[in-house]
């Protein structure tokens, strides 16, 4: 295979979003389900103390080495004094790997937010979180192949690559902070209405490349979100969700909605399936699966590729699965005895 390396570098660099041409970030489908990745300011917008979610998504193994990547995040939500504002202490974890080179991304992110209630009434919240920590990226050298290991008949592993940069790998900080409100609308509880504005890469990471000799930023990001439940009949209601990412000259759109119906309890359920459906503007479209057997739950969903990739690609795009973990503590000051609590 006769591959120059520079080529490489750059297709993975812009999956990777460390070119300062055409940087994005990775992203799920399923973005609702990684809070964090979004805002962090959404950190603790949820009916219980303490919630783990963990994101697996497989992309273009019709196309190529599949690009997997895997998300961990975990909150923890703290009463302040004898009022009705919150903290939430967390952090997210992730991990990419990547084509043929195997070109990894690890990031621990450490995050709090900080609940501040606006109304004594219902519950109405704006938060302020931040998250900031590690972030490295490596890659197999050993698994590249380049034209100067072409001996003008047959590819010749025994010969040099031809590359100048001798660090396979390099570390980096990385911060974010962000603002949000939510509040439920009128006295239906399964009505809520969630607004936040997400500001990520503050600190401008510079310097991110293997050679040298080159200086390659990273955009900041800017991610607007919005969220909306709405109770449809006493067993069901509907969840939209959409956000709007702006990198750079980048930008893209994804929103869609859940249809949710309760199994058992009205009040109370243990028991709850969401269906629906997602659209990735000018790139996929998602359908959704999700069964809840609280506290866990489980999703599902594939995107159907719709951009001019799917000549190739013949539609399909990417697999994900989620699984979360989340519930009320035991404990004198769980928000399950609150009449107020942040959450959606």
């Amino acid at each position: 295979m006769k591959t120059n390396v520079h080529n490489l570098l750059c297709m993975l660099l812009i999956s990777m979003s460390v070119t300062t041409a055409t940087a994005q970030d990775i992203h799920f489908s399923q973005f609702y389900e990684t809070p964090l990745l979004r805002n962090p300011s959404l950190a603790g917008l949820f009916s219980g103390d303490v919630r783990i979610q963990t994101v697996y998504r497989s992309q273009w193994g019709s196309v190529t080495v599949p690009f997997q990547t895997t998300s961990l995040s975990g909150e923890v939500k703290i009463p302040v004094g004898s009022g009705e504002d919150y903290i939430t202490t967390g952090g997210q974890i992730f991990y990419d790997k990547a084509g043929t080179v195997s070109m990894t991304n690890i990031q621990v992110l450490p995050a709090l937010n900080y609940h501040k209630s606006l109304s004594a009434d219902r519950n109405m919240y704006v938060s302020l979180g931040f998250m900031g920590g590690v972030v490295q990226r490596r890659l197999d050298r050993s698994k590249m192949t380049t034209n100067s290991q072409f001996d003008g008949t047959n590819y010749n592993s025994t010969l040099s690559d031809g590359e100048t940069f001798s660090n396979n790998g390099y570390t980096y900080f990385d911060g974010s902070a962000g603002v949000s409100f939510n509040t439920q609308i009128g006295n239906n509880l399964d009505n809520n209405l969630i607004l936040g504005i997400g500001y990520h890469h503050f600190n401008k990471p510079t310097n991110l490349s293997f050679y040298t000799n080159n200086i390659v930023s990273l955009f900041p990001k800017w991610v607007y979100s919005g969220g909306l439940r709405l109770g449809a009949t006493e067993y069901s209601y509907v969840t939209f969700y959409g956000d709007y990412i702006k990198q750079g000259p980048h930008n893209e759109i994804i929103a869609g909605a859940l249809y949710t119906y309760k199994i058992d309890d009205v009040e109370d359920p243990k028991y709850l399936f969401h269906a629906g459906g997602f659209l990735r503007a000018k790139d996929a479209f998602i359908p959704v699966a999700k069964l809840e057997m609280r506290p866990l739950a489980i999703s599902v969903s594939y995107d159907a590729n719709v951009s001019q990739l799917s000549t190739v690609t013949n539609g399909r795009g990417g697999f994900e699965m989620a699984l979360s973990y989340q519930k009320y503590l035991d404990r004198d000051n769980s928000s399950r005895n609150a009449v107020l609590c942040p959450r959606f």
